[in-house]
């Protein structure tokens, strides 16, 4: 009885367990892929603002000079670092609302961040180069209102984007102040 309920194995063991170790090579190979797609979107995602801003920082930063500044203000460098520091963190928080596909569920998301970007790229030349404090002043306001309502944006989708927009609206803040002795 005992030989009645064996079963006779297959010749070709070796296809069976070939075709497993195949699959999971395809997985492991599939999700490397996805892993290398996924740090070359946040590369870029990092890398479009630092340029940006670092371009804008050059060309606000050469008459920074000629603007008198209240006693309390940063160096320049100090500005510039911020600035571009603040404008990667962005990034990164764009990405994490990317990657949870944030900008397809509230397409409000994408153009308060563009429109955040840009008007944080045109606040250093205004002040610094044009000497337009008072047209600053409205850009930071503005930029302060814009940033706020990405962060709430990027809350809904990712609270860890959210959270990471706070610094922005702080370095904002300051600019507000800073920008508010000026004139």
């Amino acid at each position: 009885m005992a030989s009645q309920s064996l079963k006779h194995r297959p010749k070709d063991e070796r296809t069976t367990t070939t075709t497993n170790t195949t699959t999971m090579k395809n997985k492991k190979a599939k999700k490397l892929a996805m892993a290398k797609q996924g740090l070359r979107s946040l590369a870029i995602a990092i890398a479009v603002p630092f340029i940006l801003t670092a371009l804008t920082t050059y060309i606000s930063g050469t008459a920074a000079s000629t603007v008198s500044k209240p006693f309390w203000h940063l160096p320049m460098w100090a500005f510039h670092l911020a600035s571009i520091s603040t404008s990667c963190l962005m990034g990164l928080s764009a990405w994490l609302v990317w990657a949870e596909g944030g900008f397809h569920r509230q397409p409000t998301t994408l153009p308060l961040f563009v429109a955040q970007l840009l008007l944080g790229l045109f606040w250093g030349p205004l002040v610094f180069r044009l000497g337009a404090t008072r047209m600053g002043l409205a850009v930071c306001i503005t930029l302060f209102a814009t940033l706020f309502a990405c962060s709430q944006s990027f809350h809904r989708v990712n609270p860890i984007a959210g959270d990471l927009v706070k610094p922005c609206l702080a370095w904002v803040s300051f600019l507000a102040m800073f920008n508010y002795k000026l004139i």
